[in-house]
This record gives structure tokens, sequence and C-alpha cells, in this order.
């Protein structure tokens, strides 16, 4: 950069150059002394939130969690998929235009059709009410009529039901592969609408 200095004496000069120079040096100090930007995450460390793979002959279902309405029935679930508490049993419970439900150990025993949606994990997971609306893909748990008696079978909605909101802990949402469960909620049931043919599941849990 040139600066032009015009129709002064050399003593002008002078003293223009020193103040140039004090002040460029204040620049070039502050610059130094400016606080460096905090650095951010390095690429690929962000840590992705845990989601659930719910596999049938149908295909797949992938289900992402809502952690912060649901803590507890998240960690309940994620818990027992860990354990292999899922694997094997059946959607036991499918009605159109309603939902699919799943999540009885009974349904693991063939002999004992007659006790399917009665069974659990041995404990009750405290209601987690909150204003997810029950819309077509959420995914909820399943209760007696005790609001504090959710344990492991959990329902996937597949046509909105407003009805149950604030009344069902929705703790999760289908984000890919809607299509199986409207397969499931298609197949042919019996008066206790549980499916003719066994649908049963495998459930991974992703990190």
């Amino acid at each position: 950069m040139r600066i032009r200095i015009c129709g002064v004496g050399i003593a002008a000069r002078v003293a223009v150059a020193v103040v140039l120079l004090w002040v460029w040096g204040g620049v070039a100090q502050g610059a130094e002394k400016a606080p460096k930007a905090a650095a951010g995450p390095a690429a690929g460390s962000v840590k992705k939130e845990p989601r659930a793979i719910i596999k049938t002959k149908f295909g797949e279902m992938e289900i992402k969690f809502f952690q912060d309405v649901a803590p507890k029935h998240v960690e309940n679930f994620i818990k027992l998929a860990k354990s292999g508490f899922y694997n094997g049993t059946i959607f036991h419970r499918v009605i159109p235009g309603f939902m699919i439900q799943g999540g009885d150990p009974n349904t693991k025993d063939l002999a004992k059709k007659e006790a399917y949606g009665q069974g659990g994990p041995g404990h009750n997971v405290t209601a987690e009410f909150n204003e997810t609306p029950h819309k077509r893909g959420i995914v909820s748990m399943a209760r007696a009529q005790d609001p504090d008696s959710a344990g492991s079978q959990f329902f996937i909605v597949v046509e909105d039901s407003r009805f149950l909101d604030r009344k069902y802990t929705a703790f999760g949402e289908v984000v890919k592969g809607m299509g199986v469960a409207d397969k499931i909620v298609s197949e042919p049931r019996d008066n206790r609408d549980n499916p003719n043919e066994r649908i049963e599941m495998q459930v991974q849990i992703v990190e």
C-alpha cells in the first residue's frame, strides 16, 4: 500500500510517518492479542443419537427416539432391545386404520396364544405423557388402565389417532419403512386382531 504525502516539509513527513507506524503497530498488536475463535468439533466427531431398526419378513423400519420428552421410556426400550428381549416376539395386534402392536414376550410361545397381549418385562415405567401428537408413524407405549403400567409392549400408529394424545407415552417415530407397517396392518387376522400368520421381529439398536 502506497501513501502519497504532498506539499509538506521533511519534518511533517517524518511526523506523519511516525504516526502511521504507531497506528499500524497498534493494529498488528491488537490482532495478535485478539482471542482466537474456539475450535468446533472435529469432522466426524458429532455424536449420533441411537436409533432402532425393527426387522420383519416384510422389511425394516427405522425409529428415532424422543429422548427429550420421554427419556425413561427410551432408556427402557433401548435396554430391552440390547438384551435381545424383543427378538422373536411378534406383532400380535393389528387394526387397519389405527395401529400395529407388539413387544409381548408371551408371543414367543406358540402354545400360549390366549396369553398374547398380557406379558411384559417384569417391571413398569412411569408415564411420560407429552405433547407429541399421535400421528402416522409415531411409536408409543401400550399400557393397561393404570397410566404407569407400560412395560415392553409398544404400538406404531398407521393413521392419525389424536384421541390418544397425552394418554399414552409417545417416545419415537418411524423415519424409514412405514410401508412395512402398512403391509403388517393389512395382514388377515382373527377375531382378536391377531395376524393369522406370525410376524416376528428382530430389534437392533444402532448408535
